[in-house]
């Protein structure tokens, strides 16, 4: 420790990286009143794209819920056209998903392509609605677990080093996480160094700014140039052309540039680069989400191929997963709670892995037969709706057969007609750091009011006045939704005691610590 070392009060929750994840994972605290820390090594905010594929549609429905969804759709655009060409040749035009009109139970069924950078940007503006700030420049360099209730860690700043004390540590610093490594944790895997694209944010004359434009050709190389919404800049992503010895170019717009003349043969100009880097085929992932308590999350729990745009995606619902877990958990719940983010997200990311890997194939096999491009990698099961939690401890049923949802399901929106005969939106009453029971019929009114009346504050109740069709009952029922939006519970609509022991159980004691 050097001359400028300091002690810090210690926090609830301090998270090493400021991406997606990190800030998804800091906002779902800071709206529950945990304090929380999150630092970055950087030293200024990114503006390049990084992931730019898009938005998955359950992640629109986090982001509906942490109450930035306006902003997002207002950035970026779900109807982005995927030219291919053949050298200056149009050979064809599609847009994905465009056939996925929205439905009553799923209103995000597209893709929505906007940069990484403005969706950061989104969640930084949200985060200080709460007096959450990113500190920039902080690199955490060792951490320690020195008893049962506390992480130590150790922060270098421009000013010197910072001792910190906080209830949990998460890493969310990325494919090459300090704290992955600090932890022992494998990150196993394969990396495909010879597979490697030049990717970068430039700008680009010759082209509207109104598709994917995409070449994809085994001998001349692979081109794709991808307009970013808001902004005049398009990422681009090229196989690098050789040096005079053989070797692949570093990324350059010198190096850009050959790339796009040798696989278009069109009068295309690669100017004024802003981030330039290198992308390669990387498939880990780790066999721990958590030691003690310290938590993993996003790419530094698992990496795997752009195509099939599950990356962000997979880390902003990591976060979402954990984070009212954490909360609950520093407001008295019992700490075995923690324990059901390994289990529910770890079967999550070997399917992102998976899928990834599947997608990548898809499109190689596009390629090779010269017709299709990078929409073959983005499947109904890529938007991510499906995924579920039937499997989970959290997971339960005193139902033998509801004949639609499950314990474990995503709990899907509706409009739907309360008792009174006002419309409400279930994304609406879900939205919010907060336990939602549904009583979906009359027959539930009683047990919903013996719930209210001894429930935990942080529990909101709905009575509707009908079964919608999203849900698929057979008969009158209680859905208890999680903060996260999947379902708890379900039971008959009179066992109001199934709701209350299954709260009992899983909040201990639990106090609300809901802001908003």
């Amino acid at each position: 420790m050097d001359s400028s070392s300091n002690a810090s009060d210690g926090v609830g929750v301090l998270i090493s990286g400021a991406g997606p994840t990190g800030l998804t994972l800091g906002l779902e605290l800071a709206r529950r009143g945990v304090p929380v820390r999150i630092i970055d090594k950087e030293q200024s905010f990114t503006t390049a794209s990084r992931g730019k594929a898009g938005i998955q549609p359950r992640t629109l429905e986090v982001l509906y819920d942490l109450g930035v969804i306006d902003k997002v759709l207002a950035s970026g655009t779900q109807r982005l056209p995927f030219r291919r060409y053949r050298r200056d040749r149009l050979i064809n035009e599609t847009i994905p998903y465009l056939g996925n009109a929205p439905t009553q139970g799923e209103p995000f069924r597209r893709l929505h392509f906007m940069p990484q950078s403005r969706v950061e940007e989104i969640l930084r503006e949200r985060l200080a609605e709460y007096g959450v700030a990113v500190e920039l420049g902080t690199e955490l360099v060792e951490f320690d677990q020195p008893g049962p209730d506390r992480v130590t860690a150790t922060l270098a700043t421009a000013q010197g080093t910072e001792q910190v004390s906080a209830a949990y540590l998460v890493g969310c610093d990325g494919g090459r996480s300090l704290v992955r490594k600090r932890l022992g944790i494998s990150f196993k895997g394969f990396t495909e160094a010879e597979k490697q694209l030049i990717v970068g944010d430039v700008e680009i004359d010759g082209l509207a700014p109104d598709a994917w434009y995409q070449w994809l050709d085994l001998d001349l190389g692979v081109v794709m140039l991808c307009p970013l919404s808001g902004t005049r800049s398009w990422q681009i992503q090229a196989t690098p052309p050789v040096d005079a010895d053989g070797r692949p170019m570093e990324p350059s717009v010198e190096a850009l540039q050959r790339a796009v003349d040798r696989a278009t043969g069109m009068p295309i100009r690669v100017h004024d680069a802003t981030w330039l880097s290198t992308s390669r085929i990387n498939v880990r992932m780790a066999d721990r989400l958590r030691v003690g308590r310290v938590f993993l999350a996003g790419d530094a729990a698992h990496v795997h191929p752009v195509l099939g745009a599950l990356g962000a995606n997979t880390g902003v619902q990591d976060a979402y997963n954990l984070g009212w877990k954490l909360a609950l958990v520093i407001a008295g719940a019992a700490p075995e709670l923690l324990d059901t983010y390994q289990e529910e997200r770890l079967p999550v990311a070997r399917w992102t892995l998976d899928t990834s890997v599947a997608s990548t194939r898809a499109v190689f096999e596009e390629m090779t037969g010269g017709t299709g491009g990078a929409e073959a990698g983005l499947t109904q099961e890529t938007l991510q709706l499906g995924l579920e939690y039937r499997a989970s401890s959290l997971s339960r049923a005193t139902l033998a057969d509801t004949g639609g949802v499950q314990a474990g399901d995503r709990a899907p929106d509706s409009v739907c007609l309360d008792m009174t005969g006002r419309l409400v939106r279930l994304f609406d009453v879900f939205r919010g750091p907060h336990f939602t029971l549904l009583g979906f019929g009359a027959d539930c009114e009683a047990a919903l009011r013996e719930v209210a009346s001894v429930g935990p504050d942080d529990l909101r109740t709905c009575l509707l006045g009908e079964r919608p069709a999203a849900y698929g009952l057979r008969a009158d029922t209680l859905v208890l939704v999680r903060p996260d939006g999947y379902i708890g519970l379900t039971a008959p609509a009179g066992d109001g005691a199934a709701v209350l022991g299954y709260l009992g159980s899983l909040l201990g004691g639990a106090v609300s610590t809901t802001t908003a």
